[in-house]
Formats: C-alpha cells, sequence, structure tokens
C-alpha cells in the first residue's frame, strides 16, 4: 500500500500523520506518478495551521510540489507515457509516495536537471519567474529589496535578478543568513535584528530607494516596506510568513508615493497550460545555462514531515529543503 502525510484537523505539525493511502488509477486527462522528492515550502504550513483553507476539506494531503515517474496514463494523454520523468507545481496533495494529477499540470524534466534538483525549485523557482519577469518586470539598473532572501525562493530570485543586471538588497536573521544570499546573488544583505532595514536601504540607495519590494513575510515587514521604495514604487506581497498585513487604507500608498500594490499567487499566473508550459521553460534554461544554481540544504523523510515543517516554521532551515519517499 502506498504511504502518504495526512492532515485530519488544523494544528501544529503533530497534526501530520504518515498513514496508508491508496492513490486511485488515472482517468481521462490524467496519470498516476511515483514521487522521487517532494519538496518542501511555507504554504504547506499554512494549510496545516488553517491560514489558508484546506482545498477540498480533510482529510488533506499537503504538499504542491514534487518530481517523480510516470506510472500510468489515463485516456486522452498522448504526450506522456511510463517511465517519463515530469514535475509540478499545484496547491496540494504532494505529501505521497503515488498520486493521481492532472496531466495538465505536470511538465517533462529535461536531462540535466536531477528529480530532486526539480522538486526543489518547481514552486519556488516559477514563482521567482513570474516576480522577475511578469508581476515587475525587472531590468538592468533596477534596485530591489527582497525580504527573507536566504529562503527558499530569495536563493533563486537572488541569483535571476543578478543575472537580469538588477542590484539586489535583502534582509536575513542572521550573520549565516547573511553570507548565504550574498553567495546566492545579493549584492546588500541587512540583518533586520541589528538595523531598521529602512534606514539600512536609505543608506545603500542613497536615499534613491527601491524600485520594487517583494516581501513573503507580511505583518513583521508592513508597512515598513513602503518605506523602502521611490515614487510609483511597486509593493509585492506574495506570503506571509509572519502572519497576514492587516487591512489597510488605499491613501497609505498615495501618501507614501502614489505606489502600486499587488497581491499575486503561482495559481492564478500558471493557471493556463501555456503560462505554466513558458515558465517551467524559463526555469529550466537559466538553471541549465547555470546562472542559477539550485543547492538543496535540508533533506528529510517524507515519514519525518512534521520535524520538516517544525524546522521551517522555526527559522532553522536555509534555502531549499525536500521531502524524499
Amino acid at each position: 500500500m502506498s504511504k502518504a502525510v495526512r492532515i485530519h484537523a488544523h494544528g501544529g505539525p503533530e497534526v501530520l500523520t504518515y498513514e496508508d493511502a491508496d492513490p486511485g488509477q488515472p482517468g481521462a486527462g490524467q496519470i498516476l506518478i511515483r514521487h522521487t522528492a517532494i519538496g518542501l515550502n511555507f504554504i504547506d504550513v499554512y494549510h496545516r495551521s488553517g491560514l489558508y483553507p484546506p482545498p477540498g476539506g480533510f482529510p488533506l494531503i499537503p504538499g504542491g510540489e514534487a518530481a517523480g515517474v510516470v506510472l500510468a496514463v489515463g485516456a486522452e494523454v498522448d504526450w506522456l507515457k511510463p517511465g517519463d520523468r515530469v514535475a509540478y507545481a499545484v496547491n496540494v496533495g504532494a505529501y505521497s509516495e503515488e498520486r493521481v494529477i492532472a496531466a495538465d499540470r505536470v511538465v517533462k524534466v529535461p536531462d540535466g536537471i536531477s528529480d530532486e534538483q526539480a522538486a526543489a525549485m518547481m514552486l519556488k523557482g516559477m514563482t521567482a519567474e513570474y516576480l522577475l519577469r511578469r508581476t515587475y518586470k525587472v531590468k538592468a539598473g533596477d534596485t530591489i529589496l527582497y525580504h527573507a532572501a536566504a529562503g527558499g525562493v530569495g536563493l533563486i530570485l537572488g541569483q535571476w535578478a543578478k543575472h537580469l543586471g538588477a542590484t539586489m538588497i535583502g534582509t536575513a536573521s542572521s550573520a549565516d543568513k547573511i553570507e548565504l544570499a550574498k553567495a546566492h546573488g545579493f549584492d546588500h544583505v541587512i540583518n533586520y535584528k541589528e538595523q531598521d532595514f529602512v534606514a539600512g536601504v536609505a543608506a545603500i540607495t542613497g536615499g534613491k530607494k527601491c524600485d520594487v519590494v517583494y516581501d513573503s513575510v507580511g505583518n513583521d515587514t508592513f508597512p515598513a516596506s513602503l518605506d523602502c521604495l521611490r515614487p510609483l514604487g511597486m509593493f509585492v506581497s506574495f506570503g506571509q510568513s509572519s502572519g497576514p498585513i492587516p487591512p489597510f487604507s488605499m491613501s497609505l500608498l498615495a501618501q507614501k508615493g502614489s505606489l502600486y500594490a499587488t497581491r499575486p499567487t503561482i495559481f492564478v499566473y500558471n493557471a493556463k497550460r501555456e503560462d505554466l508550459v513558458a515558465s517551467a521553460e524559463a526555469l529550466f534554461d537559466v538553471v541549465l545555462s547555470g546562472a542559477v544554481e539550485i543547492k538543496i540544504n535540508q533533506r528529510y523523510a517524507l515519514k519525518d514531515a512534521a520535524q520538516a515543517q517544525s524546522d521551517l516554521e522555526g527559522r532553522k532551515t536555509t534555502g531549499t529543503s525536500i521531502l524524499i519517499p
């Protein structure tokens, strides 16, 4: 019997249970995958804690990012066959040894990229792609502030943005994380526990501030992030690891410099098959070129998902972590 990690109620990491789970057989437009590696992300914690409503209710298999091998193909799927290596970034269902998934949500993994790399970068890497190329089109000469620079998305986005010619400013919480971020494209990294990051950004930029702020932290960095933006700059809130941003008046954006603000998600940006494929191909290309390196800093057994999430929440991890079925 195939195994999976499920949650039956909201709570701490202890509600993650490792149990039998029959994936079933693929129907029309579906495939059955055997996972070889599974990504670990903060959105998995949000689903477990209840910060985000669980899609489909309980019981829920969390996890939105994985790579593996096709075991079986359903009717109407003529572009995949058993044995193909595939990867995906969806909403839930990845914390499992096997799963059935819609074929149009997966992409083939090219030669030169391992299953572990693919599982480690699909959600995080395609998030970096849409943030850099679609939400705000980063160009040479732009100055960017990115919070949680040593996190999974940060280490990918830092390298990619540097490759595009941007000046990268990051925030991090320790000397080790600062050095890690600097090794992944960040020109300047502010220790936000020791220095006010608004003052730090002003000093680094000579008072000109930033073209865009990418913020996955949420409550702890708002509204100070707005004070790091030049007039007409863009605030991009794409996560809330410290809790949600409180409601605010739109007039605040006017007061801070006629700013733009957006709250994007990868699932909207890649809802169309053609956008998903284009995003994945851009990611694969930049990794295969060597401009972006995918390093896996932590590996856990699937059965130890509770410990993995506990370490992630406790900020004991850096960069990318994966679960191994």
